[in-house]
């Protein structure tokens, strides 16, 4: 997105979309479809508009044949309602929020779980040799003597 114009057309075109899916789009493959975010290119040509859906693969693939045969009736709309001397054509993408958190939250969980492992070996655990194995300065200064 180049410039804050951009920015506020996005956000416009997420609130017109997200109010057509709502009460215009009657569409019964249409499932709970939530409008996360738009973006726009630089030139204003192209909107991406990415979406989640509530539910499973297939209300997904549902969702999206609905989305995308109803493309033309929302590219419209966003034209009448922005007055744009151009209206974007209209992209939709799910977003993969909900599963990259699931593989993050699975990946925080084997962490730590690995954590406790390893602190529970840690529990009984005994130091192989000194329980501090650095020279220290007075250590030094009594070597010195001996010689």
């Amino acid at each position: 997105m180049s410039g804050p114009r951009f920015a506020k057309v996005a956000e416009q075109i997420k609130v017109i979309i997200a109010q057509m899916l709502e009460r215009r789009i009657k569409d019964p493959r249409l499932g709970f479809v939530t409008v996360t975010d738009v973006r726009i290119t630089g030139d204003g040509r192209e909107a991406t508009v990415f979406y989640t859906v509530l539910g499973d693969a297939d209300a997904r693939a549902a969702s999206a044949i609905a989305l995308h045969s109803a493309t033309g009736l929302l590219r419209s709309t966003v034209g009448k309602q922005l007055g744009l001397k151009f209206t974007p054509t209209l992209t939709f993408v799910l977003d993969a929020v909900e599963e990259e958190a699931a593989h993050i939250e699975e990946a925080l969980a084997r962490a730590r779980e690995l954590d406790a492992a390893v602190a529970a070996q840690a529990q009984g655990a005994s130091y192989a040799g000194d329980a501090d194995p650095y020279r220290r300065p007075e250590d030094d200064d009594d070597r010195d003597d001996g010689d």
